[in-house]
């Protein structure tokens, strides 16, 4: 059994010491780009402003003809192209696949320095986690880091979910938990071809119509679809909560349809998740713009703490109750809206401050 007084300690002579509490930057979308694709990469510094992370991808979406291309077109990326504030993260290959290891040894030695995030893929247990935290480490002190990488893990079949309290305890590098909804899908057998989102399917349907001999089972009666994913997204957000972690909603496949988009979006806003992963330019604004507190919302939560006082006690404000419970809402609400202000001209703005 390891002792709590070792947890804190580098796993590796000359690794930098990990960190005591995941920092919290601006993280409302994670915008993924292939790295081999030399003609977006060369659209990369028109897309850094306007995205809060930028993630190099190596894993599904490239081709296996690729792989060893996009790693060195991330390497290339990492050492010429200047970030900003904006965070760049990778998204490696699953641990079972033969280049998951050249990813990490290439990507940590060559421009470790430069990357913030390492996402991994289909975690199942702290086992995987135990591996990549190892092996960063021997990295990190191999390359001379002197700051550690935060590990990212992606939750892809049921073991992951079953799991996802150990995942999140297994390193204090673990900065936070992504929904993969299709690997899920698949994995769980539900029965839906749809990356993420809901399904016309999976309804609630409203009880039948009184008549004078009682229920009318034949008559018209409404529908209404229901989210497959509300279950695991607030599993994920329980248990990123619980250990200091941030959670994400991940991909919306279905580009054209925005609106449904933005729904899934700001299902997951309300229920904890700090922001989502973006497909396509189109997804960025729609992130960007549900996982920010609406103006008004912030100036509501203002006058709650402001009339608040203290922060004890109860008061009535529009007819309303408001005691230290509702204080506590609000705090989030306005600290999660400053430090985007600090980010975005616009929205400091739209906030007033």
């Amino acid at each position: 059994m390891r002792s709590p007084r070792d947890f804190f300690k580098p796993l590796a002579v000359g690794a930098p010491e990990p960190v005591r509490e995941i920092p919290f930057r601006p993280s409302r979308v994670i915008h993924f780009f292939p790295p081999q694709n030399e003609k977006l990469v060369s659209k990369l510094p028109d897309i850094i402003p306007t995205v809060d992370i930028l993630l190099g991808n190596l894993e599904d979406a490239i081709p296996m003809a690729d792989k060893e291309a996009a790693r060195a077109g991330l390497v290339q990326v990492g050492k010429t192209v200047d970030m900003g504030t904006t965070q760049l993260w990778t998204r490696i290959n699953s641990l079972d696949s033969p280049w998951a290891l050249d990813d990490l040894t290439t990507l940590v030695t060559e421009i470790g320095d430069k990357l913030d995030v390492i996402m991994v893929p289909k975690v199942e247990g702290p086992e995987d986690i135990h591996y990549v935290d190892r092996l960063l480490a021997q990295l990190e002190a191999k390359a001379g880091l002197k700051k550690p990488l935060l590990v990212h893990a992606i939750l892809e079949t049921a073991r992951g979910v079953a799991n996802i309290e150990a995942i999140c305890a297994a390193s204090p590098r673990m900065q936070g938990l992504s929904l993969g909804p299709a690997d899920l899908a698949a994995n769980r057998r539900m029965k839906t071809t749809r990356v993420g989102g809901g399904h016309p399917d999976y309804v609630v349907r409203v009880d039948p119509p009184a008549g004078d001999d009682g229920p009318q089972y034949g008559a018209p009666r409404a529908t209404f679809q229901q989210d497959l994913w509300h279950y695991t997204i607030a599993r994920m957000v329980d248990a990123c909560v619980t250990f200091g972690l941030l959670p994400f909603y991940g991909p919306f496949g279905d580009i054209k349809d925005t609106v449904a988009c933005e729904d899934q979006f700001r299902n997951a806003y309300l229920l904890g998740c700090v922001g989502a992963w973006s497909l396509h330019p189109a997804q960025v604004e729609i992130a960007k713009r549900v996982f920010s507190p609406r103006p008004e919302d912030v100036r509501q939560a203002q006058r709650v703490i402001d009339a608040m006082g203290d922060g004890t006690g109860a008061i009535m404000l529009d007819g309303k109750m408001e005691d230290d419970a509702s204080v506590k809402q609000c705090k989030v609400v306005v600290e999660l809206a400053r430090q985007l202000a600090a980010r975005d001209p616009e929205l400091a703005a739209s906030y007033g401050f």
